[in-house]
């Protein structure tokens, strides 16, 4: 008797563990079945909101200003990058450093054509030596020229008949007879003498030039060019006919 009570609470037990398992297993996939079916509602909804919004962008304005790029000429849109390029670095900070033109202005005094490398202007050095150096040679070229007709001179006026103007066609030397006069040596010595004292006012003046470019170039490169104090080409675009306006823009920003 006792044996079949046992035997009967295991069965009991059983079946009620059997219900347990069975009702556990169908919770989970009727909860599985709600998320896949929420799921795809979640999806439908996306894809309707997104049709929803591509067809109304369509009768969306357009940017007035995409619409007056599109129909300019390949010239004006060139034009108009070009400009706006310009309003670009205009608006880039510029550190302003009161003595760089000042130290500019130093070395090329010290070195022609350094303070152009101070500012960064490296074509302007070959320049700067060309012309300094053209004006040199033709300083020494007059200079060993007057040296020539003047120690010729000086020697006529020591009674010398030995100097290189006197036989130039190798004739012989015929004394009272040189074949370059004496006027002729002191016509020359004056000619070339300008000649020198002007070649050497040239170089000076170019070294000179050398200093206040360096000194120039340092000022302009922290000029202020943004748009509170502008003059700049003014463009517009009809809005009616799309034809463009241009003009001269004078702007005074306070």
């Amino acid at each position: 008797m006792f044996k079949k009570s046992i035997v009967a609470i295991f069965l009991l037990l059983f079946h009620v563990t059997l219900a347990a398992q069975e009702k556990a297993t169908d919770s989970v996939s009727k909860k599985a079945e709600t998320d896949a079916t929420h799921e795809m509602t979640v999806r439908e909804l996306q894809k309707l909101e997104k049709e929803a919004q591509d067809s109304l962008r369509q009768y969306e304005p357009k940017d007035s200003l995409a619409v007056a790029i599109d129909t300019l000429s390949k010239k004006e849109k060139r034009q108009l990058k070009r400009q706006q390029k310009l309003d670009s670095l205009a608006s880039l900070p510029v550190d302003i450093d009161p003595l760089s033109p000042a130290k500019a202005a130093f070395y090329s005094a010290i070195l022609p054509g350094l303070g152009q490398i101070y500012n960064k202007t490296y074509w302007k050095v070959p320049i700067v030596y060309g012309a300094i150096g053209t004006g040199l040679y033709f300083y020494i070229d007059n200079t060993q020229q007057y040296n020539r007709y003047r120690d010729a001179f000086k020697r006529r006026l020591a009674g010398y008949y030995d100097d290189e103007f006197y036989d130039i066609n190798n004739s012989g030397i015929v004394p009272g007879n040189p074949d370059v006069s004496d006027d002729a040596l002191r016509d020359a010595q004056e000619f070339y003498q300008q000649n020198r004292d002007l070649s050497l006012l040239i170089t000076i003046g170019l070294y000179a030039l050398n200093i206040i470019d360096a000194n120039v170039t340092a000022h302009l490169k922290q000029f202020n060019v943004n748009e509170k104090l502008s003059l700049k080409p003014y463009y517009e675009q009809n809005q009616l006919d799309y034809n463009p306006n241009y003009g001269v823009q004078l702007s005074f920003n306070f």
